[in-house]
């Protein structure tokens, strides 16, 4: 599980990172909050994060300065940057010190999802099994209503009634046009993206050994659990249970 440490001198933001996430399904644990960047810095040193998420603008220590301690103390974990400020400088301050992303306040919690997924992206490109990476999609910008759709299927994909249909008429498109600028831009048509997506929080729920197989199918949007289990074994090569005891 990745080690999540949330800065920010805001309580009520505090709470909404940590209760508006399904953490366990990202295959993450909030281990730590801290209200400022002096207490960040105590935080992270003590518990020792993987992904840090932080304000800008705080009292005592800004979240800028902290980024640039824990560097200096060769701290390597992600960081996302949250600013209510959309100002340059911010931005390039935290480029330079290794930011992995920057939101702007307010934000959705599938924008924070979405930006949780690509940390996870680029570690799981390097760790885990084929079956538990997330789908691979080529660089470049994405239109607006690709981005809606990744977003939307970071925050719905264990909905039993999510498909095409549901997804365009959530971003103002139709599913013709959807289907054309999706499987252009990403190489992917919607349902498989989605599929993939699915399996993949799959292997990390069952990873976790936490969950039995029913429950896992349950989870990421499937009522059959034979289906469920047919369809992982295509992308995986094994059947849930098979993945899950590899695992633990």
């Amino acid at each position: 599980m990745l080690k999540v440490l949330i800065v920010d001198d805001e309580e009520v933001v505090r709470q909404g990172i940590r209760l508006g996430v399904d953490w366990n399904s990202l295959g993450c644990t909030v281990v730590g909050e801290a209200a400022n960047g002096e207490e960040g810095l105590a935080a992270a040193r003590q518990l020792a994060p993987e992904l840090i998420i932080t304000d800008v603008r705080m009292p005592r220590m800004d979240g800028i300065e902290m980024m640039q301690r824990l560097r200096e103390e060769g701290c390597t974990a992600h960081v996302i940057v949250l600013t209510a400020y959309n100002e340059f400088d911010y931005a390039r301050s935290a480029l330079r010190f290794g930011a992995a992303d920057y939101l702007l306040k307010p934000f959705r919690d599938q924008e924070l999802v979405a930006a949780i997924l690509r940390v996870r992206q680029s570690q799981d490109g390097r760790t885990e099994a084929p079956g538990a990476q997330l789908p691979q999609l080529p660089g470049g910008d994405k239109s607006k209503y690709v981005q809606r759709t990744l977003e939307y299927v970071a925050g719905h994909y264990g909905d039993t009634d999510i498909n095409i249909t549901t997804i365009a008429r959530s971003i103002g498109i139709t599913e013709g046009h959807l289907s054309h600028v999706f499987k252009k831009e990403t190489g992917y048509t919607v349902l498989n993206y989605l599929t993939q997506y699915r399996i993949c929080m799959a292997c990390r729920l069952l990873s976790g050994g936490e969950h039995k197989v029913y429950e896992v199918a349950e989870k990421v949007g499937y009522r059959d659990v034979t289906y469920f289990g047919s369809t992982f074994k295509k992308f995986t090569g094994l059947s849930p249970t098979e993945y899950q005891d590899r695992k633990g």
